[in-house]
């Protein structure tokens, strides 16, 4: 008797084991996979994508260094959220041209690392490019300013 309890027991855990994990399995099945930044192969896909004469003066921990800026500033504008709602707005937050730049600039200039605005144009370019490749970002809003 004992042994057909047993029994029973194991194969009621089984069935219990094995829709859960079959319907967690559909669930995340049916998810894009979600992206994940890896600084070593972003500086890679950058550099290799620079065009000749920013790649001869830029060093790969220069561009590491570069991306990493880049980084802080989405933080700092708030877009590096995951999607959660805890930075208090639903409006699209824009990152890019002069302000990204000048504040890439002046971060290099601080730190006594010497480039010129057409190099990190170039840097911050391809650094979106491989967001882009990953998934981590969609195109380009159609009107910055619409609620839709």
């Amino acid at each position: 008797m004992v042994l057909v309890f047993v029994v029973v027991a194991l194969a009621v855990v089984f069935v219990i084991a094995a829709v859960v994990i079959g319907r967690e399995a559909t669930r995340l099945a049916a998810q894009p996979p979600r992206p994940v930044f890896d600084l070593e192969a972003a500086v890679a896909f950058v550099a290799g994508r620079l065009p000749f004469e920013v790649a001869a003066q830029l060093s790969h921990d220069d561009v590491r260094q570069l991306i990493r800026w880049h980084l802080d500033y989405f933080r700092l504008r708030g877009v590096s959220a995951n999607g959660d709602s805890d930075v208090g707005t639903t409006a699209p937050v824009v990152v890019g041209g002069s302000e990204t730049v000048e504040y890439l600039l002046e971060r290099a200039r601080q730190a006594g690392l010497e480039v010129d605005a057409p190099q990190v144009h170039a840097v911050v370019e391809h650094q979106m490019d491989y967001l882009r490749s990953i998934g981590a970002i969609g195109p380009p809003a159609d009107d910055a300013g619409s609620d839709t």
